[in-house]
């Protein structure tokens, strides 16, 4: 009898896994879990074991081994050894003896044994237990049961009473199953189902690897979470063996433990569907009709095997995609350089894109040859003008690898070729591979700070280590003031998003316009005035504005490299900020499909994240949500920083979606950005996790959060308030944490800057903060007046959720001075807004707090009087807290808690904890 233990570590998302097999259990008394190796089912039926051992309930768990399938009857053996004595003793003699053969002779002979006897002493045993305490048999590994132990139990398992439940685990393989048989027809079947991106992030998180891999660990590993932690820890040990930190965008290595995982894995299918697997590994877009033509015949049947085994998925129109990103990467690992090259070259032969088949010829040798090298630098060529500069940086490499030696001058050209398209693609690992060969050849300076510059460029949000390439790029760069100017826009960017400092970035960016203008690229000069002009809205300069508009005067190209800075961007920056919602949404969908052109997976990403945000302002949630998953998504396939893509989702998720989820979004933000020194993001992440606390009433976690956006806000020097609002939220929270006097200090002097910027919008959400403050300090009737009137600024200013929110101020501040009916009208009117707008959370929130028509008198409008802060108060101590535990609770002192429960006992007119208990009880 074993008492199995879940792993909380290893659990991560299996939360409805095992809430279904319990329910199984209970409705059917049988349950079959599977899934491929790794997938988690020992984790989840180890939790139900453990479950069901906190019941009292006796638990007999099996978890055979691959030898074990050879020694007959040895896990029949295994499962009757763990069986206790005094379940014995009412077994007839020759039940007992087989029994005791079975134990001491597993692997004896088994001709003279009594195997009647041994079958019904099963059976007995089972019953016996059963009758003293419910019984869980738990099997785990079941592929690997003997068939005569199969044979026994499926005898034995016909015949045990309904207090004996039988969870079998069983690994995807392609064999006959055995779970099935064994636990009879009608058997619920419930498959393990792979972990979201989410879920990995926690999971990577709970063993301390970073965050910011999460997105292509998830999408390498299939959500297979051995396989996830294995490449998770085969990421830290390689940046652990180089020094450095891993960079997101990096190859995830495949070694070691990973490897071996994905080994068992690929192991499920037969060897011939492997052959063709490979092939399959080998291609960009492998298609069942493209395997056929590169000599595969049989590939439907072969993939289907590998279907089976669940290595693969294959679509209507035979599209192959591999579950897991490893597994290809592990076909292409073990393969030898015969197998690869004559896949390659069958592959040339096969496809019907013209890059394609040229990646193919160039990977099927691996001889310098200048005709080639030449076709697959016009390969490249293709793929930068279609906008895929990831496969051009791919490209350029192979073209530099088979180009002769005699040719030096043509290799450096694609080296450096290669370097910016990788740089453009955000690809890290690829520009630092053409990076090194540049800088281990002869090359001009000129080609070296292109080469360094790519580096940067391809680092996204990640510049803190990067000092020494920025060194060595200024240094190359001496006496070139067009090739300065390029290095010291970048350095304007670091010091704004690693440093926080928006007045050396703008000193940088002003030194970076000046030596554009002296080396004649207007490009740079306008990019660098867009940089001051950026820096300039943040430090509340005044001439901000017309900065912008020297820079968009200047003649530039439609889209300049890197979208953030980009003067026309920039423009939509301060018309979202300016609440001109409908001009920046008609400026981001002209230069959405402009940047789609040029390749930059991050200036894609730009324009989606601001999308999302106009979309949030005027309250089409569902619009933002679907801008914010597309924006995540292309975060993951193009290895870019995660940090602003959580901000992005969490914020999507706070509006449109579940609070839940956008403070697991808002976390890893934080996390990802915090490893990646991302100041400018890390205020974000922090501000979209504050107002989820808020919103979800832990006023004290929110102030405290919200507390550390203010601190980085002032370090950063940000003076306008519109470019991240949180002013009024972190009123809003000390507000409700009872500490409405410094919520009007605070708000009393972001009033006055956001007045003389001209900020409306702010200074209507700083309104609805100071409406809760009137209403603290015992002024109701100003409270009533000043949020009906900041309501009608929201409308008028079209931003509907915004003014759900002051509805929803307005009908607390009712309610407090217990005017119930107009706090219903209230909250019926929010709930309609947020409806409107697809706020879900929000408009649950308001349907949440809806009261039913009040009984005269009574605790319900006593109650009323309480402030949010003393409401979550009272709770705890009915709840039998003390006041050190409610003080721990909520984030305050033990004093602050004595005096508030010294006014909620004169507000509900009680005298003790045990009055209060029963007036709450009443309520």
């Amino acid at each position: 009898m074993v008492a199995a233990t879940g792993n909380a570590d290893t659990t991560v998302g299996h939360g409805e896994l095992i809430k279904a097999v319990e329910r199984a259990l209970t409705t059917h008394g049988r349950a079959l879990l599977t899934g491929p190796a790794g997938a988690g089912k020992t984790e989840a039926v180890g939790a139900v074991a453990a479950a069901a051992a906190t019941r009292h309930e006796t638990v007999l768990r099996l978890a055979p081994e691959a030898a074990d399938q050879w020694i007959p009857e040895a896990s029949a053996a295994a499962l009757l050894a763990s069986v206790p004595c005094a379940a014995l003793e009412r077994l007839s003699g020759p039940q007992r003896t087989a029994i005791a053969l079975l134990r001491r002779e597993a692997d004896a002979p088994r001709a003279g044994r009594d195997h009647v006897a041994l079958r019904l002493a099963l059976v007995e045993v089972l019953r016996t237990l059963a009758a003293r305490t419910p019984v869980l048999l738990v099997l785990d590994n079941a592929q690997w049961l003997d068939a005569e132990s199969t044979d026994l139990l499926r005898f034995a398992l016909r015949l045990t009473p309904p207090r004996v439940r039988v969870l079998v685990a069983e690994c995807v393989q392609g064999g006959a199953p055995v779970g099935g048989p064994l636990c009879g027809p009608g058997t619920p079947g419930i498959r393990v189902p792979p972990l979201g991106a989410d879920e990995v992030a926690e999971l990577l998180a709970r063993h301390g690897l970073p965050a910011r891999l999460a997105g292509r660990i998830h999408q390498a590993s299939g959500g297979n979470p051995r396989l996830a932690l294995a490449l998770g820890h085969s990421l830290a040990e390689a940046a652990e063996a180089r020094d450095a930190s891993a960079h997101h965008a990096d190859p995830l290595p495949l070694s070691g433990q990973a490897r071996e995982v994905a080994r068992r894995l690929l192991a499920e299918a037969p060897a011939r569907a492997r052959r063709t697997l490979l092939l399959a590994a080998l291609a960009a877009r492998p298609t069942t009709a493209l395997l056929r033509r590169a000599g595969r015949p049989d590939a439907e049947a072969e993939l289907a095997e590998a279907e089976r085994a669940a290595l693969v998925t294959v679509g209507e129109d035979g599209a192959v995609a591999f579950t897991a990103g490893a597994l290809p990467m592990a076909l292409a690992a073990d393969a030898g350089w015969p197998e690869r090259a004559a896949g390659h070259a069958a592959l040339a032969a096969a496809v019907d894109d013209p890059v394609q088949a040229v990646r193919h010829r160039a990977l099927a040798v691996d001889t310098p040859d200048e005709w080639l090298a030449a076709e697959i630098t016009e390969a490249a060529a293709a793929c930068r003008r279609r906008g895929k500069r990831a496969l051009a940086a791919e490209l350029g490499l192979l073209a530099a690898e088979r180009t002769p030696s005699n040719r030096p001058g043509d290799e450096l050209a694609r080296l450096v070729a290669a370097a910016e398209d990788a740089g453009w693609a955000g690809r890290a690992d690829l520009a630092r591979r053409a990076t090194r060969a540049v800088l281990a050849r002869d090359a001009s300076p000129a080609d070296r700070v292109r080469a360094r510059l790519a580096v940067i460029d391809a680092a996204g949000q990640a510049l803190a280590a990067l000092d020494e390439t920025f060194a060595h790029a200024m240094d190359d760069a001496a006496g070139d003031p067009a090739l300065q100017a390029a290095v010291q826009l970048r350095i304007a960017t670091k010091y704004n998003l690693s440093d926080g400092d928006p007045v050396r970035s703008r000193d940088a960016a002003a030194e970076a316009g000046r030596l554009a203008a002296r080396g004649g690229d207007q490009v740079a000069e306008a990019m660098a005035l867009t940089v001051r002009a950026r820096m300039g809205r943040i430090l509340g300069d005044p001439d901000a504005e017309d900065i912008l508009a020297e820079a968009l005067a200047l003649p530039a190209p439609e889209v300049p490299l890197g979208m953030r800075n980009a003067p026309q961007y920039l423009a939509v920056r301060h018309a979202l900020f300016d609440d001109r919602i409908a001009d920046a949404r008609r400026q981001l969908l002209v230069l959405l499909p402009a940047v789609r052109r040029t390749g930059s997976a991050e200036d894609v990403f730009e324009v989606l994240r601001s999308l999302t945000e106009v979309e949030l302002r005027r309250g089409r949630c569902a619009v933002a949500s679907a801008h914010a998953r597309r924006a995540l998504e292309l975060t993951i396939e193009a290895g870019l920083s995660p940090g602003p893509a959580w901000y992005a989702a969490a914020m999507a998720e706070a509006m449109g979606g579940s609070f839940a989820r956008a403070a697991g979004y808002a976390r890893r933000g934080i996390q990802a950005s915090e490893e990646e020194h991302d100041q400018v993001f890390l205020s974000r992440s922090l501000y979209a996790l504050g107002l989820t606390e808020l919103a979800t009433g832990e006023a004290a976690k929110a102030v405290a959060t919200l507390r550390r956006v203010a601190e980085l806000e002032a370090a950063q020097q940000v003076v306008d308030p519109s470019i991240l609002r949180w002013h009024g939220e972190l009123a809003e929270a000390l507000v409700a944490a009872d500490a409405p006097d410094e919520a009007a200090e605070l708000l009393g002097a972001v009033r006055t800057v956001a007045l003389g910027l001209g900020r409306t919008a702010v200074v209507a959400a700083l309104d609805r903060a100071r409406g809760l403050c009137l209403s603290a300090h015992g002024d109701a009737e100003a409270a009533v007046h000043l949020l009906q009137a900041t309501a009608d600024r929201f409308g008028a200013l079209q931003l509907p959720v915004e003014r759900g929110r002051t509805l929803l101020a307005l009908a607390r501040v009712e309610r407090r001075r217990r005017r119930r009916a107009p706090a219903r009208a209230a909250l019926s009117a929010a709930a309609e807004v947020f409806t409107a707008a697809g706020a879900k959370p929000w408009a649950e929130l308001a349907s949440e707090q809806r009261e039913p028509a009040p009984s005269e008198g009574g605790p319900a409008v006593a109650l009323a009087a309480l402030t949010e802060a003393e409401t979550r108060l009272a709770l705890l101590v009915a709840e039998g807290a003390s006041n050190q535990e409610a003080a721990a609770k909520l984030f305050v002192s033990v004093k602050t808690v004595e005096a508030r429960l010294t006014r909620i006992y004169q507000k509900l007119d009680v005298r003790s904890r045990a009055q209060l208990a029963t007036t709450l009880r009443t309520r």
